[in-house]
């Protein structure tokens, strides 16, 4: 069995879904179809589930959400209608948004995940219905009666430990079976989403419940490259990847799969396999749980902007027992979150999304570290991008930091930190966010370009 995902490229138009019955029925083996919202059209498009978020802070500002709930509907319609599916499709859609519409507002946080889940719930309600129309078994599965259990965690939600053997009873039903992604039911039955790209989530989360041979994950590109291509012009496409490389090149900046999806695959070693909705002939990209290292240190470069950094500096910090969590402590009575702590003995860093912080707050967490911590310096850096160098390779590899420095010093571009992943397969590089792209096409020179001796 082969669990497939398609992503809302893949599903934003009748067109591209009758490429999708395709692939599907070329595939025997393609039992479980989980199916994103309609994604864009075109570059101006909106997605489906921007609409739906929009549609529904209107009604929590108790404004008219009527045209927002017109263009969702609208959207839905235009499929139905490039596909020749009957009416009775779209007013089943529309009362299941009305009647959401109309649910209870005291806690925003989980009416919007109830509006939002609806875009895949809808969308594999009416994929379903297609491949009915074209004579294929197929068949809507509702999460909440195939028991995807998650946790009550608005906007970030968790598969609970029973949901996996609840979903093995799929094994059971006849024919290909169609699941909305994004989102699942706690026990109290209130649907809480995982957070954002969540289908993936999904995918990966039934290939793990139904001991899938392989997960496949369909998307608008032929596979993963080795580094963006909107910075370099054709990069090299990466044909093989572990788990681990994929997860640190999703969380720093690649797109292609969510950083999250891919724990419930790893966890029962079921290879992925990233594919082209547009092109299914092309191999793609596999990612597996061990790879030979035959393509050099480097297997990809990520890098993302937005962050900012608190730089700390004392006097014998490292003879200062619980500095660092003093440290953190304050940031968390803030409520931020942090993404890397690059330290020496006597200062430290930390690194986080600039947009959780407005002046005043900086202001305030300034203070506290200078009065509560006794620094002797406290600077906050901002419009910082993080440069991430990805491989397994790295282990085995002397060299491989020096190289990278040096790429940069060539270009003549100025590290403000750097940080050693402690599992040796990443390590990142901070610097502004107007060298990011400078910086990333050095260092993709240097490891892909470059002839070493």
């Amino acid at each position: 069995m082969k669990v497939v995902k398609f992503g809302g490229s893949s599903l934003a138009s009748g067109k591209q879904i009758e490429k999708v019955f395709k692939i599907v029925v070329a595939d025997p083996e393609r039992r479980v179809v989980v199916v994103s919202a309609p994604g864009k059209r075109f570059a101006e498009d909106n997605k489906v589930t921007d609409l739906l978020i929009e549609c529904g802070e209107l009604c929590l500002q108790n404004m008219d959400p009527r045209e927002k709930f017109e263009d969702v509907l609208e959207r839905y319609a235009s499929i139905a209608e490039e596909l020749s599916l009957p009416q009775e499709i779209i007013i089943e859609i529309q009362d299941d948004l009305a009647k959401r519409l109309s649910a209870d507002k005291a806690k925003p946080d989980r009416f919007l995940d109830l509006l939002k889940a609806s875009g895949e719930d809808n969308h594999a309600k009416l994929v379903a219905a297609y491949f009915r129309a074209q004579g294929l078994e197929a068949s809507y599965i509702d999460p909440k009666e195939a028991g995807l259990l998650v946790s009550d965690e608005p906007g970030n939600a968790q598969a609970l430990p029973e949901a996996y053997s609840q979903l093995y009873s799929l094994h059971e039903r006849k024919g290909v079976l169609i699941f909305p992604g994004f989102f699942g039911y706690s026990k109290q039955g209130e649907v809480f989403t995982f957070s954002r790209s969540g289908s993936d989530i999904t995918g990966s989360i039934l290939a793990n419940a139904l001991k899938a041979d392989l997960y496949e994950n369909f998307t608008d590109v032929d596979a993963v490259y080795s580094v963006n291509p909107y910075i370099v012009k054709k990069p090299k496409e990466i044909k093989e990847l572990t788990y681990r490389e994929m997860r640190e090149l999703s969380y720093a900046g690649f797109t292609v799969l969510h950083d999250e999806a891919l724990v419930p695959a790893f966890k029962a070693g079921i290879p992925v396999q990233i594919k082209n909705t547009n092109n299914p002939s092309a191999p793609g990209t596999r990612i597996v749980y061990e790879r030979d290292n035959t393509n050099g240190p480097v297997i990809g470069i990520a890098s993302d902007q937005g962050f900012c950094s608190i730089y700390v500096s004392k006097y014998l910090m490292n003879r200062e027992i619980g500095f660092g969590r003093k440290l953190l402590s304050i940031l968390e009575d803030f409520g931020l979150s942090y993404e890397h702590t690059p330290s020496g003995i006597d200062d430290v860093s930390v690194i986080l999304r600039e947009n959780q912080m407005d002046a005043k707050m900086e202001e305030l967490i300034k203070e506290r570290i200078e009065k509560e911590l006794h620094a002797d310096q406290v600077k906050i850096e901002h419009s910082l991008a993080l440069i991430m160098v990805v491989g397994e390779g790295m282990r085995h590899n002397v060299g491989t930091m020096a190289r990278a420095s040096k790429a940069l010093a060539k270009a003549r571009i100025n590290i403000e930190m750097i940080n050693q992943g402690s599992s040796e397969v990443s390590m990142m590089f901070g610097v502004k966010e107007v060298e990011e792209k400078r910086a990333v096409q050095a260092l993709y020179e240097e490891f892909f370009v470059a002839v070493t001796v």
